[in-house]
């Protein structure tokens, strides 16, 4: 993929060498039962995604907010800082997102426009690359927006999909 050294945006001042609160890694199972292949991973950890089948990936290094996206992506942004994320999502209009089910604005816009939407288990816990636990406090849902990407949602058989 292309080479974005100087788009470093402000959210991101330095490169990430070392693991944050942020780093919670998307399970396995979820690609398993998805059966996608992403063409880009948009806020991938510092040494690629552990198991994300995406064909590229942006990192905090290569800032996937001021990137180019293209084809269907894979979204499990920092739960930080949200809201940027979920605009671009939205404004690429072309993928999956697991997101925080919480009540913010962003979730109001995903709600009008995302095509497919999953409530995951209540006790989904996350990949983490170190001694933390990976549950995180509250509920997460798998968000579809295009054909190809809500077709997967559906048939993932993983939750009702609304």
């Amino acid at each position: 993929f292309p080479s974005h050294d100087n788009e470093q945006d402000t959210l991101f001042p330095m490169p990430q060498w070392e693991r944050t609160t942020d780093d919670y890694y998307t399970p396995k199972w979820i690609f398993d039962a998805l059966g996608l292949e992403f063409d880009l991973d948009v806020a991938c950890p510092p040494d690629g995604p552990p198991h994300t089948p995406a064909k590229a990936w942006y990192t905090q290094e290569t800032n996937g907010l001021t990137s180019p996206w293209w084809g269907l992506v894979w979204m499990n942004p920092p739960y930080s800082n949200t809201t940027p994320w979920v605009v671009k999502w939205i404004q690429h209009g072309n993928g999956l997102a697991l997101l925080p089910d919480l009540n913010r604005q962003w979730r109001n816009d995903l709600y009008e426009h995302a095509d497919g939407i999953v409530a995951l288990p209540a006790k989904m816990k996350f990949d983490v690359p170190d001694d933390r636990r990976g549950d995180i406090r509250y509920s997460t849902c798998l968000y579809a927006i295009g054909d190809h990407a809500t077709q997967a949602l559906h048939q993932a058989n993983i939750g009702r999909v609304r």
